[in-house]
């Protein structure tokens, strides 16, 4: 396999089970926990939880990321097709909502081959940090019916001093307008959970509620009223080395907090947002091999 899945289109021979690319990554997929998950968006956790299944290795390299153990350190087993559908069966039969995948960027072509022949019973979630490719993305059409994108940043300089991806915006901005064109609407059960449509995320970061904004911005111009849910999240927790962002090396403000919710309120953009409780560390999975 000849990997272009991801943006960096590093081409990198990632046949077998070597870990190979920017993603550091084999062809087989590596999870590091899958488990039911209660800590998503109300429509997406609903009262039992989503059923995450969490890849290991990472198109991009944030700086701030709480999952470091998996997306820089690569903590993870590689599993077979058939033992993924295993697993993805299991957690349906624990009562998970959806079939949540975490991080699949570079697993696209797994994810593609596993829902060619089988149609879970519940949604299937594509939870991503929004740096994937139109024509990646497009595998996929008809095959995921909830996309969880990030939106991290819209400044090209803060992308790649954060995430090493300054083309991130125009990546990321293009992703999600497939996505939305893919799942159309958001589409709801009875009892209030996603059936259906596009929940874009952002993070705040110290110093950054004017991106905050900008982001906010941007959706609020794309999208017509009732076309996506927004999720604005305050969960930032300082991780890892912070010496090259020495900026990024504190929590969020109350202040920062409180703008941003209330400049969300004002562009009257539906969705989410945390209380600033939510920074916490044990809110981070713990990534030990639960379920695979």
């Amino acid at each position: 396999m000849i990997c272009r899945l991801c943006p960096r289109s590093c081409g990198a021979e990632r046949t077998g089970t070597v870990g190979k690319g920017y993603c550091r990554m084999p062809e087989v997929p590596v999870l590091a926990q899958a488990a039911l998950h209660h800590w998503e968006e109300p429509p997406i956790s609903g009262m039992q939880g989503s059923g995450t299944l969490f890849f290991s290795g990472c198109s991009l390299d944030c700086v701030f990321c709480q999952n470091e153990k998996i997306s820089h350190q690569d903590f993870g087993r590689a599993v077979t097709l058939p033992r993924l559908r295993e697993i993805c069966e299991t957690l349906i039969r624990q009562g998970a909502h959806n079939l949540n995948f975490v991080n699949p960027t570079h697993y696209v072509h797994i994810l593609a081959e596993l829902l060619e022949e089988w149609h879970p019973p519940v949604p299937v979630v594509f939870n991503t940090g929004g740096y994937d490719n139109t024509d990646t993305l497009q595998r996929l059409e008809g095959k995921v019916n909830i996309y969880l994108p990030d939106l991290k940043h819209l400044d090209r300089e803060t992308a790649r001093r954060y995430s090493a991806a300054p083309d991130y915006p125009e990546i990321a901005q293009a992703a999600i307008r497939e996505m939305v064109r893919q799942t159309g609407s958001c589409r709801f059960d009875d009892n209030g959970l996603l059936l259906k449509g596009t929940i874009i995320r952002h993070l705040i970061l110290p110093g950054q509620v004017n991106q905050a904004k900008a982001v906010m911005d941007w959706v609020a111009r794309e999208f017509g009223p009732g076309t996506v849910l927004f999720s604005l999240m305050s969960q930032y927790t300082p991780w890892g080395n912070l010496s090259a962002v020495p900026e990024l090396n504190r929590r969020l403000r109350p202040g920062e907090i409180r703008a941003a919710r209330e400049y969300m309120e004002n562009l009257g953009l539906p969705g989410f947002t945390q209380e600033r409780t939510s920074a916490k560390e044990e809110y981070t999975p713990p990534f030990d091999l639960t379920g695979i």
